[in-house]
């Protein structure tokens, strides 16, 4: 069975093959004024994202404020990206729950409304043992016939999966790959040695400012909160990681490293949706926020302002 399927676009003329790497953008959702989702804004945001040359697109994320989503508007998130990328590149949803019963429910719809992958979290707050994690991610897998990519982000649900944990994992078929965010550049090294010999299993950067450094290693790609804001600059920081050659590629990561740091500052979309806010990304100014997250503080704001005026993002 082939998991892992080759895509192709043309940019810039430039031919490019990716599968399910290079530059996957972890869209932020637009809300109106009223905290509904902006449908309309958030199709012309798809549009954007495509033109502009992203790899593939993620939505559902906690980058697009998942937390906070219904279930009901989970759902149509994932249809309107779907249906509005039409095929153009890869729509990889957001498809984890800390319920391992939820999970596969959201799994299965996203293969019947069309998804090439799922991203599926670990699961958060019951922080379950690495045995809870292998039966967990395994039980989706035999659901639902789809490619995984699983998430492993500690400071985010309370618990690390373990290199050893991931290795044992990539050994199911349909468990195509692992989003890296654990900031332990000893274990994604022992995940990419432990699985360098299946060539359907593949390591993506969770955090934007390693992803240098992952592809380094052999990674594919990063899940990129930068590419909501500067889509185009990323990809060619990817094609620099995976194509040109280290030079270039480290030149890229050095001059982006202090906008992948403002990124950072606060919670996770908040820094984002400010600067998108800010910039109107996209001709789209509903880049509102949800409680209980917030725009970030004043002092933050002048600091992040101050790295797109140096790095002439705007």
């Amino acid at each position: 069975m082939i998991i892992y399927q080759k895509y192709e676009k043309e940019n810039s003329g430039l031919k490019m093959s990716y599968k399910f790497g290079g530059i996957l953008t972890a869209l932020i959702t637009p809300f109106d004024s009223n905290l509904e989702v902006d449908e309309e804004s958030l199709r012309d945001f798809v549009d954007y994202q495509i033109e502009k040359g992203s790899h593939a697109l993620v939505p559902c994320g906690t980058t697009g404020e998942s937390p906070t989503l219904s279930h009901s508007e989970h759902l149509r998130v994932m249809e309107i990206v779907i249906d509005q990328a039409n095929g153009c590149v890869p729509i990889i949803v957001g498809a984890g729950s800390n319920s391992t019963a939820e999970a596969i429910t959201l799994t299965k719809y996203a293969k019947d409304i069309g998804a090439d992958a799922v991203l599926s979290i670990i699961p958060y707050y019951n922080k379950p043992t690495q045995a809870g994690l292998i039966k967990h991610f395994t039980a989706i897998a035999e659901k639902v016939d789809i490619p995984i990519i699983m998430y492993n982000s500690p400071h985010r649900t309370g618990r690390n999966m373990d290199s050893i944990t991931i290795i044992k994992l990539s050994k199911i078929d349909n468990i195509i790959g692992i989003k890296e965010a654990s900031g332990d550049i000893n274990q994604i090294t022992e995940i990419i040695l432990g699985t360098r010999d299946n060539p359907n299993f593949h390591v993506i950067s969770g955090d934007d400012e390693l992803t240098f450094h992952i592809c380094s290693l052999g990674g594919v790609g990063v899940i990129s909160v930068a590419a909501n804001i500067i889509p185009d600059r990323m990809v060619t920081f990817i094609d620099a990681c995976l194509k040109s050659g280290q030079n270039q590629a480290n030149d890229i990561h050095l001059e982006l490293y202090p906008f992948f740091e403002a990124l950072t500052c606060e919670t996770n979309p908040s820094p984002v949706k400010y600067i998108a806010s800010r910039l109107k990304i996209a001709g789209i100014s509903n880049w509102y926020m949800r409680p209980p997250l917030v725009f970030p503080t004043e002092q933050n704001q002048i600091r992040i302002d101050k790295v797109l005026l140096d790095l002439n993002i705007n």
